[in-house]
């Protein structure tokens, strides 16, 4: 338009980073981080970054290059999600819960420079680092991070160069000048799928998206300024679902959390007055059946986002009790996390109990920060009816999608084939427009031409009182293609057999969508909390399939 410019005035890469300098002004002697018996303030936390950031440039790190870190939830993970792309890298956050192997083989893929390293997982990066060395791989320095004055012995020709992290701090510079983006679609982060379904796929993060999803997050959690944020969720999932900078936009305080336990949980919220939380539901579910003398009546609410499964109604009404208040968020590695809410609505609060939960259950529709959401034929790409029942693909398109898969353009491409990020979750829409998931795609069994949806099997399980946890996925079978399996873990000191279970889901679902074997077992899970279903898919498919010479009573 005539008389308009586009100038350093108006127009100023969107980042993160803009977070962490308001903050260190506007709340410079509030505490930023607590861990254990340290303190720091946001004016503090801010030197810290610029004096990682400085480090950084001065082992040679520069525009682009990846930096690794393999750590819990402590203070120098968090400073890692400034310092980083405050030299103008990129974060890779390893998931803790992986073998040497696989941290080598993400090593390798990201080519990553420099490798941060907590003291607790130091021999899992030793042996990816000489399992690199062996293939001839150029491996990164590694810095350790340890507690306090802790030794820590390294008897490894491969990591003898190591640093330490309070020494990288003493050499960096506090009068750093930060390395901002030029472009606000560069690459803040790398963060690596679950591997729920596949092997894991490097995603890659923008500054822009990240701001944006940040912000997103403060407002669907009802963020005001300074809350009191636990870390429960880990940071290295899509970078702490983006709450690691959320929570700097507030000039809140994070609670540092090494191990997530019950006790730990209900402890911290106690003594730092936590207003805000999140967690899979397997967290939700670990709090709910903690023994009463690791609980406490919390006497205000605290604000918990959760994600990942749809909540069973009865973790929410016990979560309820305990004084939280659960919000039910949806999203994936590739959308930064959360994408979408059940924005709740005033007029729910005078329906049942247990049609409140059901509606609490579904995804809802996109935040602020994200464009669109749908519900698609993925072949015709038409929208499904919003009647509830017809299904079709979850699709997403806006900022808070992710740049592409790292080297992977093939995936990338197939990702965004029809100008949509294709999720692979199957889910329906509601006449109000809200979504619910009804499985992944690699997850719908489907027996004798019907579509069973696991997740609704797995409800009803959850449903009976002596379940703890539930899984269900397709058992091969010679005349009906594939037979709900469920794999099961019971509550403490509570007792069911299969048969039981079998009965209680036909005389609450159709029967075809009942069960035909139950196995009673602890389920495989990613760091985040998700049930890794291709190994429960590999079990059963290795039970075979039974033989059916006379008619189905089914």
């Amino acid at each position: 338009m005539e008389g308009t410019i586009k100038c350093a005035a108006n127009y100023v890469p969107l980042t993160p980073i803009s977070f962490l300098e308001r903050s260190a002004i506007v709340y410079r002697d509030r505490l930023s981080v607590v861990y254990g018996d340290v303190r720091y303030t946001w004016a503090q936390t801010r030197d810290r970054c610029v004096r990682l950031a400085s480090a950084l440039v001065q082992l040679g790190i520069s525009r682009g290059d990846v930096v690794a870190a393999l750590a819990p939830n402590i203070p120098a993970m968090y400073e890692l999600h400034f310092g980083v792309p405050m030299a103008r890298a990129v974060l890779c956050t390893v998931n803790i819960r992986l073998d040497s192997a696989l941290v080598a083989v993400l090593l390798r893929h990201s080519e990553a420079k420099i490798f941060f390293v907590d003291f607790q997982f130091l021999k899992i990066a030793h042996e990816a680092l000489e399992m690199l060395s062996k293939t001839g791989t150029k491996f990164p320095k590694l810095v350790l991070i340890r507690e306090c004055d802790q030794q820590v012995s390294i008897n490894s020709k491969t990591i003898s160069t190591s640093t330490n992290y309070g020494s990288l701090l003493g050499m960096g510079k506090p009068d750093f000048e930060i390395r901002w983006p030029e472009d606000e679609w560069e690459p803040i982060s790398l963060n690596y799928t679950s591997g729920t379904t596949s092997s894991p796929k490097g995603v890659v993060y923008s500054h822009r998206g990240a701001y944006l999803n940040s912000l997103a997050d403060v407002l669907f959690n009802e963020m005001g300024s300074m809350p009191v944020y636990l870390w429960t969720v880990p940071m290295f999932h899509c970078n702490g679902w983006c709450m690691t900078w959320a929570v700097a936009a507030q000039g809140g305080t994070n609670v540092c959390l090494r191990n997530v336990t019950a006790k730990g949980i209900f402890g911290s919220i106690t003594q730092y007055k936590v207003t805000h939380m999140g967690g899979a539901p397997t967290v939700l579910n670990m709090m709910i059946n903690a023994p009463s003398s690791d609980q406490a009546l919390v006497p205000w609410k605290v604000l918990v986002m959760t994600g990942g499964a749809p909540p069973p109604p009865q973790v929410l009404f016990k979560m309820e009790e305990l004084g939280f208040m659960v919000i039910h968020a949806y999203g994936l590695t590739e959308t930064y996390g959360p994408a979408t809410v059940c924005t709740w609505k005033p007029e729910w609060n005078s329906l049942p109990r247990e049609t409140q939960a059901k509606i609490k259950a579904r995804q809802g529709l996109h935040h602020v920060g994200m464009e669109e959401i749908d519900v698609k034929d993925p072949i015709t790409m038409k929208s499904v009816p919003t009647d509830a029942k017809t299904m079709g693909e979850v699709m997403f398109r806006g900022n808070t999608v992710m740049n592409g898969y790292l080297k992977n353009i093939r995936e990338t491409k197939d990702a965004f084939k029809g100008g949509w990020y294709r999720t692979g979750d199957l889910g329906v829409r509601h006449p109000d427009g809200y979504i619910e998931l009804r499985d992944r795609s690699k997850d719908i069994i489907i027996s004798g031409g019907e579509n069973v949806s696991s997740i609704e099997v797995e409800s009803v399980l959850f449903s009976h009182p002596a379940v703890l946890e539930a899984a269900v996925v397709g058992k091969p079978d010679n005349y009906w293609g594939e037979t709900p399996c469920a794999f099961v873990k019971l509550k403490d000191g509570c007792n069911a057999s299969a048969e039981e279970l079998i009965k209680y889901c036909r005389d609450n679902l159709p029967h075809f969508m009942a069960p035909r074997d139950v196995i009673f077992q602890d389920l495989p899970k990613t760091a985040t909390g998700k049930t890794q279903k291709f190994a429960l898919r590999q079990k059963a498919k290795a039970l075979g399939s039974i033989s059916r010479k006379s008619k189905s009573k089914l």
